[in-house]
């Protein structure tokens, strides 16, 4: 029932929400997704560290196709639902400063958004992954839309565009796997995962996939709907496509598409990881070009995305759990900084990084906060990103030097861009944008204090969440294993 609560709990809160009075949408928006986080913390303390499925709810949907409403927790999916339930109470924090229009709207859409999430994180049936993964899709569209900047139609057309088409790809395999199950036809992720596909057929199912993954991480190059969506999504749009969203493509790839269609991978996984590592390098290099911050993180999503969907396909045991945790890592790190853009974006008027200096004069607490937060996106001894990308660049070793030493550019190209802004935002001289500016108070205290805080928790700690998704993903990686050495 835990399971079930953490799916149904959001859908509930969007609609209460949606019905508040316009005063109270935003509070009713914080509690129920605190309530939602509360939930998903006493699943974690009864939570047995294992490889098992559990907190499973399995009710037959549509009997005559053999669709299931199953859903289930593993340490893999655990770290997701975590993730999701943590960020969401800072999320709608950093909206609470914002005068927006029509706010019982955005904030029912941006629940209904964690419903589909969670969704794609606890679905074992197929037909209800691909439900929860259109549903996830549709409330961050509108949001977008509504909310979003200047050329906010024509940014978003394009990202629906791209990730429905990826999307008819995915629905197109789901459908192929489901016609081959044997006797009683069924979308169960079990017989999916027991099913013989020979190497030709895996090799089709692979592109089904990963065009629909590649396309929502994103990684090089089906990139290019990602900077501008970023850049003209609300603010707190693009900590939800960031932090969260695009968590979806990479689960996709480790829970349906690698142990189904393992001899595909071994097919095509080298091209998947030369993409990847192309994409770290490219999005780097145009980070260090860009003068809007926000877009400046954008690219440099895209790199920090490249090297985890990198350890993914490797499919080592340090390269996964270092994807594992580096999918936290970043999704708390970029939520963080998109937020400090926005406050900074919000007392100046402007997010051009040439414009801007001297802050750190008018707002010491801010400029300490972004200190660490900066810190951990560029993978600091003792902050949370460290880890994540020592386990990947030596998973990525084991698999090829070179590219390791290519991988591994991104701490470098990573440093650079981001201590650059910093130094042009926050150092220096005052000018007239920023003589002004005030320190953080409030709420943004809270966001970023926590942000912080749990930053440090984790570089310094960061064995509790290893230890969580350690024996599924052991369990994954020997389970695929075993079906390439029957091939």
């Amino acid at each position: 029932m835990i399971t079930l609560i953490l799916l149904t709990l959001p859908i509930v809160a969007a609609l209460v929400t949606w019905f508040s009075p316009k005063e109270s949408a935003k509070k009713s928006a914080l509690f129920f997704t605190l309530a939602e986080l509360g939930v998903a913390i006493y699943a974690y303390t009864q939570y047995v560290s294992n490889a098992s499925t559990q907190f499973l709810f399995d009710q037959s949907w549509v009997p005559a196709l053999g669709i299931h409403f199953k859903i289930g927790i593993d340490g893999i999916s655990m770290l997701m639902v975590l993730l999701t339930t943590f960020l969401y109470p800072l999320i709608v924090l950093t909206a609470f400063n914002k005068k927006l229009n029509n706010e019982n709207a955005f904030y029912a859409l941006m629940l209904f958004m964690q419903a589909g999430l969670i969704g794609v994180f606890v679905s074992l049936d197929a037909f209800l992954f691909y439900v929860a993964w259109e549903a996830a899709l549709i409330p961050i569209y509108f949001v977008s839309a509504i909310w979003g900047g200047e050329n906010r139609i024509k940014v978003t057309l394009k990202f629906f565009l791209y990730t429905i088409f990826g999307s008819l790809f995915m629905l197109a395999g789901i459908i192929y796997l489901y016609l081959q199950t044997q006797g009683y036809k069924t979308f169960d992720i079990g017989a999916f995962y027991n099913l013989t596909l020979s190497a030709q057929q895996q090799s089709y199912l692979f592109w089904t996939f990963f065009l629909a993954f590649a396309i929502k991480m994103p990684i090089f190059p089906f990139h290019t709907w990602q900077p501008d969506t970023y850049t003209e999504a609300p603010s707190q749009g693009t900590m939800l496509l960031s932090g969260i969203m695009l968590k979806m493509g990479i689960y996709g790839v480790i829970r349906w598409m690698i142990p189904i269609v393992p001899l595909g991978v071994q097919t095509w996984g080298t091209l998947a990881i030369s993409l990847s590592i192309i994409g770290i390098i490219y999005a780097s290099i145009i980070a260090i070009r860009q003068s809007d911050m926000k877009r400046l993180i954008a690219y440099s999503s895209i790199a920090h995305v490249g090297l985890i969907a990198a350890g993914v396909f490797i499919w080592n045991m340090q390269s996964l759990q270092g994807a594992m945790i580096q999918m936290l890592n970043h999704g708390l790190s970029v939520v963080a900084l998109f937020f400090i853009i926005q406050i900074i974006e919000e007392r100046t008027g402007t997010r051009d990084i040439p414009s801007l200096g001297g802050i750190v004069l008018k707002a010491p607490v801010l400029a300490i906060c972004f200190v660490v937060v900066m810190m951990g996106a560029v993978a600091l001894p003792l902050t949370n990103g460290f880890v994540g990308e020592f386990l990947l660049l030596m998973g990525i070793y084991q698999y090829s030097t070179w590219a390791a030493v290519l991988a591994g550019s991104t701490i470098i190209l990573g440093a650079v861009y981001m201590l650059r802004m910093y130094q042009n935002v926050m150092l220096g001289e005052a000018n007239a944008l920023t003589a002004s500016f005030t320190d953080i108070k409030g709420t943004e205290r809270v966001v970023l204090f926590v942000s912080v805080l749990v930053i440090i928790i984790i570089g310094v700690y960061p064995n509790f969440l290893l230890k969580i998704s350690e024996s599924s993903v052991s369990e994954l990686i020997n389970f695929v294993n075993v079906k390439l050495a029957v091939k």
